[in-house]
Parts: C-alpha cells; sequence; structure tokens
C-alpha cells in the first residue's frame, strides 16, 4: 500500500503535582492556547482541552509517528516553564508524574468533547479520584493502588503501576 491512512484519537488526563488547586480561571484559557501550540508544534490536532483547578483533559487527534509519552512529556515540560516565567503563582508550579491516555472510537469523539467541556459541573459530583479510577476500569488497565495519585497520601506516580506500563 503507498500511503499510511490513521485516525488515531486520544484523551490524555493528567493533573498538577500535589493534586493543588493551582490552576485559575484567570489564566487557564491562556493555558490552554499554549498547550494547543505545543501540541500543533509536534504536528498533531487539538480536539479539545479543558479542565479544573488541579488537573486537566485534552483530546488529542494524533497521527502514527507521534509518541504519546514524549508529546505529553513535552507539554507538561513546556507548560510548567511557562507558567513559572509568567509567575502566574507565587510558588513553583509543576504537574505530576505520569499521566493517563485513553483511546477514543471516533464514534464517541462528540462524547468525549462534551464531557471534557463540562468539567467543572462533572466534578461537582465526582472526584478526580473517582473520575480517573472509572477511566482505568473501563479502558480494562490493571492499577495499584499504591500507585495512583499523590494527594491521598499515596505513591507519587501516577496512572498504572511500573509492571504495566
Amino acid at each position: 500500500m503507498p500511503n499510511t491512512y490513521t485516525q488515531i484519537y486520544i484523551h490524555i488526563v493528567f493533573s498538577v503535582k500535589g493534586r493543588a488547586n493551582l490552576i485559575s480561571s484567570v489564566w487557564k484559557e491562556r493555558l490552554y492556547q499554549y498547550i494547543s501550540g505545543i501540541i500543533r508544534a509536534n504536528n498533531q490536532k487539538t480536539m479539545i482541552i479543558n479542565g479544573v483547578s488541579d488537573h486537566i483533559h485534552i483530546l488529542i487527534g494524533m497521527n502514527a509517528t507521534c509518541s504519546i509519552s514524549e508529546l505529553v512529556r513535552d507539554i507538561k515540560s513546556n507548560s510548567s516553564k511557562w507558567i513559572n516565567d509568567m509567575r502566574f503563582i507565587r510558588t513553583k508550579f509543576e504537574w505530576q508524574t505520569g499521566f493517563g491516555a485513553f483511546s477514543v472510537s471516533p464514534h464517541f469523539i462528540n462524547t468525549i468533547i462534551n464531557y471534557i467541556q463540562r468539567q467543572e459541573e462533572h466534578h461537582r459530583k465526582k472526584s478526580f479520584r473517582e473520575e480517573y479510577v472509572a477511566f482505568l476500569k473501563d479502558a480494562n488497565i490493571e492499577y495499584n493502588e499504591n500507585y495512583l495519585l499523590e494527594d491521598f497520601g499515596e505513591n507519587t506516580e501516577t496512572g498504572p503501576s511500573p509492571q504495566n506500563n
């Protein structure tokens, strides 16, 4: 076959280090625009970005040549540097180690976009921990409670335990 055709959608989730409520509504749209620029610079397509004060969700249309881990590393390192350079907060801003990345069927893109758009409303009813564990269970990802989330007195690794990476 002379050409490669792909349509890959990935829902990425990661949080502020220590699950601190540091993302302000005053500058979060600028942050999302900056992250969109990072994604674009990596030749990927931002479908939507939204979140709340302690974590964000990104839906990306990816091409087959992209490494999810490298893309998320670029997003997190460049955006945290930008937040610190802009002095949006008084302390050093950092993202939590790790992330969640979940494939999305093209048939469910609108459902996921709607879900991401409604983050503030959604988190009035459900904690980030409940949300994240539900994502892991829905994707049949085995995880170790000891490596799940930082702010619950647990280990500092987000996502599946190291043996599942």
